[in-house]
């Protein structure tokens, strides 16, 4: 029931479109009801010799007449119940999606792509066939079913009763299944996921396989997950395979009662042979809501695994709370601070970051540099609160980050990563991500900033031209610079770039750094970089190792001091002239 209040508030929110469509259902099975009726007396009629043409003219019209009813009814039923659980699942859909985007980085660091993809795909399927088919399937079980048994009674109680007596069967036989059923479901979701994930990274990673000439042991690994999902899934047939031959099996007993039965009854005249192929039709009609009842029993449990799959992402809270009072920053006045901060992402591995100070005023520019894993970039993830820090603080005109909402506190900050991430539009489209309607103009004045305007005159569309999935039709480089006139779109007064340089020539990264340096004084800008000519420039420098501070100064206070920062640039600069 917990997971059931998920659905709750969709089908609440629709309560009169599905009253409406259970009651054409209603309408509907009310109908089927009454066919058999109009074969009782025709059969009778036939039987005494009491017809001719005209009668069975009229009832045949009258049969017409009740299908076409039934036809029309069962679109507006079938319009209603089933267009709701598409409703529904889409709601569910664009919640889950929201959701997925208030929870922290350190969530998808856990998480496969495969199991998020199985949730918003398959899962929301099986709700959406429960909430849907599910109901019809029920409610057919349940009136249906009912009326039928007592248009048999009306006929002959005593041949209704021995009808009945394989029904205590079915009920044990539900229960039975069920509990099982759902277990097996939940383990068939869980390699759905499994598999789906395994795929997603394979053809993320096709060119790899490609390159190192991969693809008969991809295609082993794939294979052998394939075969732990089928395997899954015959494991569920198990069940269900011995479910709904049950539910036929105890249907056809109860036929061949009728037939044995009833026709005694008809040989010594007890009921009229109409009755008894009125009977037999009743018995049809009853045939469904007993196939039903397993069928929505198999619905039902499907949706209920997967609605507790779905239910253990809702229940997942951002491990970044935002406090109830929190603050809205409108702009950065003063100073960015860091005091004493900790973190760690694994205490098992030892802390990245370990007792950081330092202040940035407004307007100015910090680079930060350093070998590789010594929390460049983990300290500008806390700035941007993607992670919370373990102790501490960071401080923005002396307020706690932590006391920001945290969409005031991104909007002040942008931040170009080191590894770019484009979408499969096009240029513009990633270029324009996030910023809305943006003038050629300026879109002309960024890509030149990004020193990427000669690239755009190259490609065969311009900006119109699509990238493909994460950009593939472009260079390393090239996507970077993408990346960075994204940023420099970007109003926020505080800019970080993290490796702007790293994927480019010497003659472009002249021209970043030009951009880079243009800014001083209008944004306060971070440059985090292991090329030291995009920092030289900044009006103060910070070398970090181990994610500690180790020094920190203007460029000729550090090439004076000498230490790891004048090693690299004497390196860095036989590099360039090489």
């Amino acid at each position: 029931m917990e997971s059931f209040q998920l659905i709750k508030p969709y089908l609440a929110a629709n309560r009169y479109r599905i009253l409406f469509g259970l009651l054409c259902l209603i309408v509907v099975d009310l109908l089927q009801l009454f066919i058999p009726r109009v074969i009782k007396r025709a059969v009778d009629d036939l039987t005494l010799m009491q017809t001719d043409h005209s009668s069975l003219l009229e009832d045949a019209l009258i049969v017409v007449a009740l299908g076409l009813c039934i036809g029309f009814f069962r679109f507006f039923w079938r319009r209603c119940l089933l267009g709701t659980a598409r409703f529904t699942e889409e709601a569910l859909r664009n919640r889950l999606f929201s959701h997925i985007q208030t929870l922290s980085p350190a969530y998808f660091d856990r998480m496969r792509t495969g199991d998020i993809m199985a949730h918003a795909t398959n899962d929301i399927q099986q709700v959406r066939m429960a909430s849907g088919m599910g109901l019809v399937a029920l409610n057919d079980a349940l009136f249906l079913g009912s009326a039928a048994i007592g248009f048999m009674i009306y006929i002959n109680l005593e041949l209704t009763l021995y009808v009945l007596i394989p029904m205590p069967f079915i009920v044990i036989g539900t229960r039975f299944f069920s509990r099982r059923m759902h277990r097996r479901y939940k383990r068939v979701q869980n390699a759905f996921a499994e598999f789906t994930e395994a795929v997603r990274e394979r053809f993320a990673g096709i060119r790899v396989i490609l390159a190192y000439n991969a693809r008969a042991g991809e295609t082993r690994e794939i294979a052998r997950i394939s075969n732990a999902y089928v395997q899954e899934n015959i494991d569920l047939v198990k069940i269900t395979g011995s479910f709904f031959p049950l539910m036929v099996m105890l249907t056809n007993l109860s036929l061949a009662i009728v037939l044995f039965q009833g026709g005694r009854e008809t040989i010594f005249a007890r009921i009229t042979p109409g009755d008894f192929v009125a009977f037999i039709s009743y018995l049809g009609l009853l045939t469904w809501p007993m196939m039903a009842l397993g069928w929505v029993t198999n619905l039902i449990q499907r949706g209920r695994a997967s609605l507790d799959r779905l239910n253990g992402i809702f229940q997942t809270r951002p491990e970044l709370p935002e406090a109830p009072d929190a603050i809205r920053l409108s702009g950065f006045e003063r100073s960015l601070t860091f005091d004493n901060v900790r973190f760690t992402y694994d205490p098992q591995r030892g802390r990245v970051l370990d007792g950081i100070d330092l202040e940035l005023e407004k307007g100015r520019t910090l680079g930060i540099v350093g070998p590789p894993g010594s929390g460049k970039t983990t300290l500008m993830n806390l700035l941007i609160r993607l992670y919370d820090l373990d102790s501490g603080s960071i401080r923005i005109d002396g307020t706690d980050i932590r006391q920001l909402q945290i969409q005031s506190l991104r909007s002040l900050i942008c931040m170009a990563p080191q590894e770019p991430f484009l979408f499969a539009g096009t240029v513009r489209e990633n270029i324009t991500f996030g910023a809305g309607e943006v003038s050629e103009k300026e879109l002309h004045r960024v890509t030149r900033l990004a020193a990427l305007d000669t690239t755009i005159g190259e490609l065969p569309d311009g900006f119109d031209t699509v990238v493909g999935e994460k950009g593939v039709i472009l260079s390393g480089g090239q996507k970077q610079r993408v990346a960075l006139a994204r940023a420099l779109l970007n109003e926020a007064p505080v800019m970080v770039f993290d490796d702007p340089v790293s994927q480019v020539d010497t003659r472009t990264a002249g021209r970043i750094v030009a951009t880079l340096q243009s800014m001083s004084g209008k944004k306060t800008v971070i440059v985090i970089s292991h090329r030291l000519s995009a920092v030289r420039h900044a009006d103060r420098i910070l070398v970090m190792d181990s994610g500690r501070i180790v020094s920190a100064g203007s460029h000729t206070r550090l090439m004076a001091e000498g230490g790891y920062y004048a090693r690299a640039w004497r390196l860095q600069e036989i590099e360039d002239a090489v």
